[in-house]
Parts: structure tokens; C-alpha cells; sequence
């Protein structure tokens, strides 16, 4: 994240965007309109976290789909290391492929991380919940994979209720 790039905030816009995703689509911002949408970054394919992960939207997506919301999962990883991921973990859901960081720049998720007390920039795992029209409505940073996604969804839940 550059200085001069401002961080997107609850509130506002999506800012555009066109990224290639798992069955050879391309998603872009016009794809978030009209219906609810979560994006949740994660920093690597087959990893046990990014794993687990996937998996609680997986087992949750009938429940998302019924609130109209579609869910995209997010890491730098190339495009056929997400079609590989998505295949074995059976997601119904599509990958989208950053490795040029334009949605981690954009949702500020790229942190200074330490492993093994070596410093390096990753990816910080969090979920955002964009609405029908294109705002971005909430922010988990920082998450925790175990609960998580039932806490996105009854936010999907309240929002949608209090909407319609």
C-alpha cells in the first residue's frame, strides 16, 4: 500500500476494478452490484487456515446465496494454483487471482507479517461485505477462521432484513 492510496472505508464506493477468477471469468466492480457480496482475502491456496476457511463458506453458501449474496475468495496466488485449490476443496464459489495486488491495495490488506522472526509483507486475512450498490458496508481485519464466517453471515442477515 503506497502512501497516496487511500484505504476504502465503510460507506464508500468499490472503487473499479477487473480481475481474472476460477472458471475463466473476469470479475470487476459491475459484477458486485445488484446483489450482496463478500470478499474475503486469505493469504495462501492449501494452506490448514486457508483451508478451513474455505471450507465454513462452502458448508454456509446455500445459506448466503438465499440472502443473494456471492462470495469471493481473494490471494496472490496465480490463477492455476486457485483453479487446483478450488477443485480438490469442491468451493461452489470462485478464486480470484491478485498476484498484482490491485484488490489487496485497494482494501489495505497487505500487512508487515513475521515468521519464524523473519519480517515479510503478506496478506492479512479479512472479509468485506460490499451491498447491492456497490458500498462497502463492513470490515472484519485481522480474523480469526474458527466462528467466522456465521459472524459474516448473520451481518449479511441483519443488513438484508433492515434493508428490505
Amino acid at each position: 500500500m503506497t502512501e497516496n492510496t487511500p484505504s476504502l472505508e465503510a460507506g464508500q464506493a468499490v472503487p473499479e476494478f477487473s480481475l481474472t477468477a476460477t472458471s475463466g471469468i473476469t470479475i470487476s466492480t459491475k459484477d458486485l452490484n445488484g446483489r450482496f457480496t463478500v470478499i474475503y482475502f486469505y493469504p495462501k491456496d492449501s494452506t490448514p487456515g486457508c483451508t478451513t476457511e474455505g471450507q465454513d463458506f462452502k458448508s454456509h453458501y446455500e445459506a448466503f446465496k438465499d440472502l443473494n449474496c456471492e462470495i469471493y475468495g481473494v490471494s496472490r496466488d496465480s490463477l492455476k494454483s486457485h483453479e487446483n485449490f478450488k477443485c480438490k476443496q469442491a468451493f461452489p464459489f470462485e478464486l480470484i487471482s491478485d498476484s498484482q495486488e490491485i484488490l489487496c491495495n485497494i482494501f489495505n490488506v497487505i500487512k508487515l507479517k513475521k515468521l519464524y522472526g523473519k519480517e515479510y509483507l503478506g496478506v492479512d486475512r479479512s472479509t468485506f461485505l460490499i451491498d447491492e450498490s456497490g458500498i462497502l458496508r463492513c470490515e472484519w481485519r485481522g480474523v480469526k477462521v474458527k466462528g467466522h464466517v456465521e459472524a459474516v453471515l448473520n451481518k449479511v442477515r441483519e443488513i438484508s432484513t433492515s434493508t428490505h
